[in-house]
């Protein structure tokens, strides 16, 4: 017998038909002598539509309020999960965030797990019940309800998985793996068989939506295995763990490309100490993330400062720097929302050179021209023109050999 934690996204409980296929999924594992907690995202599209509601009233709704609003879409799927297995004859409760003890900061649409107590999840366990958590959401130190930011579900289910000490923490999705890059942009794509923390944490941040990044840090914190695969089918997927030796050998695991960034330029700052801190400190009071940057140094004691932020951030950031600019003296703020991050990834990047040179001249090899670039010990990003990211993309991947069977 083993505790097993499960997830399911969106897709996977899209309409009645699939709760039920799901369900019945689920029974099977029960009935096979296992104990089962099910974390549920809302059903597929129903949190594009809440969000869709609110802008309708005002084009900045309240966050604490947009936070009780979107968490009801959890709600709906837990409940009819819940009595969809209660009609098949199994005993059945669903949970909210708050009830499943799921403690989270303040920070309303992007809150950050604290803790989870998860004593009625446990007391539901010993008393044989298969236990429905809502995805997504908890609660802060008020009681009043959070969010965890899109794709905050994966995040649920690997926190709920540390804190009960789970055997097998499952994240079933559209997809049914992981794979070397896109396959809707790729045909040539592999599915990954394992892939390690360190290669899908730098893989969640660039731009691959399989998993939330916040996931795999709890995931790696509390050393938690991850399979990652589909409920359309019973094919294995993909396991994310710590690396092994055999992982070293690959010198790039994949490609990954996000759409969703602008970049902002400060152009002719007045180059001097701390003039960096004016320009960025604001964004992050802000709650804006921001990526990558770089400072150009002009003649005349004058500098330009280039950084990326989410798309979904680009005019809220873009209004700031305006006032920033104004306020330190610099010349001129532009923005540019038609760009796009490519990178490559692989925990043998650290033993192995050459990568970054075979990455540049194969971009220039189809006049792809580099605007920014980033670096980490596994990880070298691009920032490029938007209209060239699928032509990056399978021309990295065939670079790399990523084509060719394992």
């Amino acid at each position: 017998m083993a505790l097993i934690v499960q997830k399911f996204g969106g897709t996977s409980v899209g309409d009645l038909e699939r709760i039920r296929s799901v369900a019945g999924q689920i029974a099977r594992n029960f009935d096979a002598g296992n104990d089962m907690v099910v974390i549920l995202s809302a059903m597929s599209g129903e949190t594009d539509k809440l969000l869709d509601m609110a802008a309708k009233i005002t084009e900045f709704p309240d966050k604490r309020e947009t936070d009780v609003l979107v968490s009801t879409g959890e709600q709906v799927s837990v409940a009819l999960m819940a009595i969809t297995l209660q009609s098949m004859g199994y005993k059945a409760r669903s949970m909210l965030g708050h009830q499943a003890e799921i403690l989270t900061d303040s920070q309303f649409n992007k809150a950050r797990i604290l803790d989870i107590k998860a004593s009625r999840i446990k007391q539901l366990l010993a008393e044989k019940h298969i236990v429905i958590v809502a995805g997504f959401q908890g609660a802060d130190a008020s009681g009043d309800v959070t969010t965890l930011g899109r794709g905050g579900s994966d995040t649920s289910a690997v926190a709920v998985a540390a804190a009960l000490k789970a055997d097998k923490c499952e994240i079933f999705t559209d997809v049914d793996g992981i794979y070397t890059a896109d396959p809707n942009i790729c045909s040539t794509a592999r599915k990954l068989d394992r892939i390690s923390y360190d290669e899908m944490l730098e893989m969640a941040s660039l731009g691959a939506k399989v998993l939330q990044i916040r996931s795999v840090e709890f995931a790696k914190k509390y050393d938690v295995p991850i399979h990652v695969r589909s409920s359309f089918s019973e094919e294995e997927g993909t396991m994310v763990v710590y690396e092994d030796a055999n992982m070293e050998k690959v010198v790039v695991s994949g490609v990954t490309h996000n759409k969703n960034e602008a970049r902002i330029t400060l152009s002719k700052v007045p180059d001097k100490p701390g003039i960096a801190m004016q320009i960025l400190e604001p964004i992050a009071e802000a709650g804006i993330g921001v990526d990558m940057i770089i400072q150009n140094t002009r003649a005349g004691n004058l500098t330009d400062l280039t950084f990326t932020v989410p798309k979904s951030d680009f005019d809220a950031a873009l209004a700031i720097e305006k006032k920033i600019a104004e306020k330190i003296g610099a010349e001129d703020v532009i923005g540019d929302q038609k760009i796009a991050k490519v990178s490559v990834v692989g925990v043998g990047m650290r033993s192995h050179s050459g990568v970054a040179s075979r990455m540049f001249s194969s971009l220039a090899a189809e006049n792809i021209n580099i605007l920014m670039i980033s670096t980490s010990e596994i990880r070298i990003s691009c920032v490029i023109e938007e209209k060239y990211t699928e032509l990056a993309v399978r021309t990295l991947h065939s670079a790399f050999g990523l084509d060719k069977p394992a």
